[in-house]
Order: C-alpha cells, then sequence, then structure tokens
C-alpha cells in the first residue's frame, strides 16, 4: 500500500537520484516494468526533471527493445533482471552494444525481495535512489515539456514514439476521472499495462481523482474476478477478451457488482457480446472506447443508458469540449457529412506533439490546417460523437463501395461452421475483391463451396469473398494491451494467391 504523501516524497526522492546520475531536462527515461509503485513513482519523477518516459512492454524481447531504445536515444533504463521468468538482463547484453545513447541502467528488485543487480554489470539498484535527498521541482522544467513518448508500433525495429506533454497528460486525467465518474475512495483495477498508452491513462485518472489504484502487474482473469470481489473495485478498464476470462474466473458473478463504471477496447471483435452478458449476469453496464498513442486512450464514453449494442461501438462522444472531431473523404478531401464515412481526424491538447526524433512522419501525419490523420475509417454523428469503422488501410474499395471488412467478418462469424474470420483486400488494376482467412469451430471443416453459396444468399455480391482460406491461427503480434492481428502480413498471402488464381 502507497499513500499519495509518500507517493509524492518517493518521486522527490527519485528524481533527486535520477539528477545525481546526470539524467535531466530533455532526456529520455525507459522503463521496462510490469505494473509496480515503481513506475507510478518514476513518472513522477520524471516530471520533476523534464525527463521524457518511453515505456516498455515486458514481453518485448531483443528487436523491439533494440529498436525503441535506438528511436528514442534513451540516456537511461529502469529494469528488473528477471520477470515471468524471463531474463530480462541477458536480453539488455545482447543489445547493449547497439544502443550507445544508454548511459545508465538501474534495476528494480523483484517482488518477492532479493538483489537487483543480477546480470546487470555496473547498473544501480533503484532502492539507491529512493535514498536520496529530495529534488524540489527544478526550476527550469515546464509544464508543456515531453513527459511520456508512446510506441505506435512494437514489432518494427524502428517504431515511432508519440510524444505528449505533462499539461496535455494532467488535463486528459481529470478528464477521463469526470467522464468516468471516479471518485475519491473508488478503487480501479488496472491490469492493462501501464507501458501502453491506455493502461496509462486509466491509471493517471485514477491519481487524478485521489482514488486507489489496484496494480495488477500481470492478467489472470480468475485473479482479477477476485481481486474485484475482495476489494469492492469500481472501475475496470481492458479489452473484450479481458471481460470474458473474468467472467469465466468468477466463481460467483453476482461478487462483481461493486463495478460502476468502465469503458473496453473491440480487440476480439464480440464486445456487443461480452457487454450483453455482464449486464445479464452481474447488472454492470459498461461501454466502448477509442483512442490512440498519437490521441490518448480513453478519448470517448458513450452514455450509460444506451442499449447494449450501442455501447459496444468503437468511439463515442469526446470527453473534452476543445477536441475536435471531423471526417474526410479520402479521394476528394472534403469533409464528410454527419453519417458519411471518410478517415477520422482530430485535433485539440490530447493530439501528439509529434513523433520523438521524427520530423518527416510528423509532418505526413497532420494536414495543412493542422488536424491530426488517424488514419481511420470512421463516421460522425454529431460534432462530438463519432464511431470506428477500420483503419483506412484495412478498408475494402469494392465496386466502388466503401466497406468495413468486419461488416463482412462479423457475417461469416454467423456460420456454424466458422469461429472467426479475417478479411483483407487483393487485386490489381480492375479493382479489389475480399479474401476471407477463416478459422473452423471445433468439430467442423471448411468448405469454401459452400461458403460462397451461404455468403452469395444473404449479403451483396461484391462483399461475398473471392476465396476462403482456412487457417489455424491468425498471424499476431503483441502489444501492451494484448494481441493484434497483422492484417498486412494476410494482405500479403492474399495478394500472393489472388495472382496465382488470375
Amino acid at each position: 500500500m502507497v499513500r499519495y504523501a509518500e507517493l509524492i516524497e518517493r518521486s522527490a526522492r527519485v528524481a533527486g537520484g535520477l539528477a545525481e546520475l546526470r539524467v535531466g531536462r530533455g532526456d529520455v527515461l525507459a522503463l521496462w516494468l510490469p505494473n509496480v509503485a515503481e513506475y507510478v513513482v518514476l513518472l513522477l519523477a520524471a516530471e520533476r526533471l523534464g525527463v521524457c518516459v518511453v515505456g516498455l512492454n515486458t514481453r518485448y524481447r531483443s528487436e523491439e527493445l533494440r529498436g525503441i531504445l535506438q528511436t528514442s536515444r534513451a540516456r537511461a533504463l529502469v529494469m528488473m533482471p528477471a520477470f515471468q521468468g524471463v531474463d530480462f538482463a541477458a536480453i539488455l547484453r545482447d543489445v547493449r552494444g547497439d544502443v550507445p545513447d544508454l548511459q545508465t541502467v538501474v534495476t528494480v528488485g523483484p517482488a518477492g525481495g532479493g538483489r537487483s543487480d543480477v546480470g546487470v554489470p555496473g547498473a544501480v539498484a533503484y532502492d539507491a535512489l529512493e535514498r536520496t535527498s529530495p529534488l524540489d521541482r527544478a526550476a527550469e522544467t515546464d509544464a508543456h515539456d515531453a513527459l511520456a513518448a508512446f510506441t505506435t508500433s512494437g514489432t518494427t525495429s524502428g517504431p515511432k514514439l508519440a510524444v505528449h506533454d505533462g499539461a496535455s497528460l494532467a488535463r486528459h486525467a481529470r478528464n477521463d476521472a469526470v467522464a468516468f465518474e471516479v471518485r475519491g475512495g473508488d478503487v480501479n483495477l488496472c491490469a492493462l499495462p501501464f507501458c501502453g498508452v491506455f493502461g496509462l491513462c486509466a491509471m493517471l485518472a485514477t491519481l487524478a481523482a485521489g482514488a486507489t489504484v489496484l496494480a495488477m502487474p500481470v492478467f489472470d482473469g480468475a485473479e482479477a474476478a477476485s481481486a474485484i470481489a475482495r476489494h469492492h473495485v469500481t472501475h475496470l478498464f481492458g479489452t473484450d477478451p479481458m471481460l470474458a476470462a473474468i467472467l469465466d474466473g468468477a466463481d460467483d458473478p453476482s461478487r462483481l457488482g461493486s463495478l460502476r463504471r468502465g469503458g473496453f477496447a473491440d480487440f476480439g471483435g464480440r464486445l456487443a457480446l461480452q457487454l450483453e452478458r455482464w449486464e445479464r449476469e452481474t447488472g454492470v453496464r459498461f461501454g466502448g472506447l477509442y483512442g490512440s498513442s498519437e490521441c490518448f486512450a480513453l478519448m470517448t464514453s458513450w452514455p450509460v443508458d444506451l442499449p447494449a449494442a450501442e455501447r459496444a461501438r468503437v468511439g463515442g462522444v469526446l470527453v473534452d469540449d476543445e477536441m475536435a472531431v471531423r471526417a474526410i473523404d479520402p479521394q476528394t478531401g472534403t469533409t464528410c457529412a454527419h453519417g458519411i464515412s471518410g478517415e477520422l481526424q482530430f485535433r485539440g491538447y490530447n493530439v501528439t506533439t509529434g513523433y520523438l526524433g521524427n520530423p518527416d512522419a510528423t509532418a505526413r501525419a497532420f494536414t495543412g490546417d493542422g488536424w491530426f490523420r488517424s488514419g481511420d475509417l470512421g463516421t460522425t454523428l454529431d460534432a462530438r460523437t463519432f464511431v470506428f469503422a477500420a483503419r483506412l488501410g484495412d478498408s475494402l474499395r469494392l465496386r466502388g463501395y466503401l466497406v468495413d471488412p468486419r461488416e463482412i467478418e462479423e457475417f461469416l462469424e454467423r456460420h456454424p461452421s466458422i469461429a472467426k474470420a479475417q478479411v483483407v483486400g487483393a487485386g490489381g488494376a480492375e479493382g479489389q475483391v475480399p479474401i476471407a482467412f477463416v478459422q473452423a469451430r471445433e468439430g467442423t471443416s471448411i468448405d469454401a463451396v459452400e461458403l460462397k453459396n451461404f455468403a452469395r444468399e444473404r449479403i451483396a455480391a461484391y462483399k461475398v469473398p473471392h476465396t476462403f482460406v482456412a487457417v489455424a491461427a491468425f498471424p499476431t503480434t503483441p502489444s501492451p494491451n494484448g494481441e493484434k492481428i497483422r492484417k498486412a502480413e494476410l494482405r500479403k498471402r492474399a495478394q500472393a494467391l489472388f495472382e496465382t488464381q488470375r
């Protein structure tokens, strides 16, 4: 248990310790830690120093670690030598020669105690930082100094890092506390990793309200259900697979009734079903969300009195009047009327100040009149409300129609033989056709001819998949919020298959 007064005191001491290690304003501090108190202390210490924090997922291995340390040019790294049986120290040794900007490594001891410097030569023990004299807020820092940079990709050697300043993070935390009714005395089960924008925004909203952060270093559905009942948790944020895991792991779903508000990202494509199930079994009414590394997570919420199917939509009402959204026709560049699909673009305090060390990417990300190009397809419902449909790169242009692939996927998943479907486009100068990659339900098999007939009888001809490809699993990549399907890889496979069939 860490109280707020202790949190402030510890962050002042750690700021002093980092300053003694010559980490100061404008530097980058990388944190390779799970959800532990030290993460929060270090973030607050960085704010005192004008230092920018880059979070590293504990699932990362050498390729991701090397790429982010190189891109960020991090001066210092705080890490555990090992976590969940993974030798982080060995991974660091593998990349250390490729990251010359990294001058200092600080090691945090395991939660159960023990030495924190094992396998990390020259490392400074984190405990030594907390024994330093407190550092008063440095006079030369500014609220608009960069405080956090979030990865926009965790799978490439050169990811982009979207930067946000301290003033924007603080404002957004206060707005989220109001939007999701977080109050003093509430408890938020923080199971999403703090290294990602989703987990960090949820945690900061809790701090802004003076509520309790119940940190969960590793998510487990049964443990989460037990913690909700035991600690009378009031708030929960996550993904639809997490929702399912918690209910599946609960001995008695009625004991989850302390929950009052929360929001969920639709990662598994079944958020509506999960929200309906939660409401039926617990009486708790959650809603869908929208967010990104560039524009913050929890940037929208839905009114809780909407039907579950409407609350499950990705999107919602912007949480601050200064935020703005518009949909732009990707071909003409004109603003779409409400209800007409286009690229979602955003403006406001929540939008990134740019990509760390990448001015070219920053310039490409913004329009001439200053709006951020999200790369997402969606529709505005009014001046402050919108619905996301798909990544613009994932959307399909079929016989002149712009089609959300999820529409076809959800239709196919209603077939008794299909457990999951992913639809991508392939084609040439004559236009695109949809290609469906499908997983069979247990005990069934995929019959492409039967599936095509099934689709022809029920959906528009241009939406019927040209080819059905049976797969045992989809290619995925880890993210702070769970596994994401690599649509780009499916598109490559689809295009190669299409070429052989021509």
